[in-house]
């Protein structure tokens, strides 16, 4: 049962898809040497990466966020405050709960990591449509359906083939430590 799930892993990293509009279809490599760039250059301009998602991809969001910050020395932020979320729901709308202090803090030079295992939750194609709209680089990880909405919003977008959400989120935290590897400072 263990290799044939590990197998299955590997047959869904294997099929990811990348495309956006700063990487038109292009391959994995090609696409994580992109984010990589991008990454340094705020990195070097002192400029944040704000990253979400839902459930289990928002754990993913505070687990990289916090990892970015003490491995590759860049500012991050996450949108995990329960107040702050309940306050925003409760009070604006729970689609808007990223866009709203999105508003407040979001430049043109940062960048926005969207995390979504359905890629259709509202308040994150909500909040990759006002980052596009700022002109911050936005980067997607969606899974399941191929038609999902997150998918067609970044300027990197990758989609994992994964017909379960542990799959896709397993998926997810492949290519986000992947990322972070690729971006992380030796220590000195």
């Amino acid at each position: 049962m263990w290799n044939k799930h590990t197998q299955k892993l590997q047959n869904c990293l294997s099929s990811i898809e990348v495309d956006g509009a700063k990487c038109a279809a292009s391959n994995c490599d090609q696409a994580f040497s992109l984010w990589k760039n991008l990454t340094e250059e705020l990195r070097e301009q002192g400029k944040i990466i704000y990253l979400i998602g839902n459930g289990a991809s928002a754990s993913m969001a505070s687990h990289f966020s916090a990892d970015l910050a003490k491995n590759a020395h860049v500012h991050t932020q996450v949108f995990t405050d329960l107040a702050l979320i309940t306050a925003l729901a409760n009070d604006i709308s729970y689609d808007q709960v990223f866009v709203e202090p999105l508003k407040r803090r979001l430049t043109p030079n940062d960048m926005l990591v969207a995390i979504s295992s359905s890629g259709n939750s509202p308040n994150v194609l909500n909040a990759c449509r006002f980052a596009a709209e700022t002109g911050a680089t936005v980067v997607t990880l969606s899974a399941m359906s191929a038609e999902n909405t997150l998918r067609t919003l970044g300027d990197i977008n990758f989609w994992l083939p994964a017909e379960t959400y542990g799959m896709a989120e397993t998926g997810h935290a492949c290519i986000l430590h992947y990322w972070m590897d690729s971006v992380s400072v030796p220590p000195a």
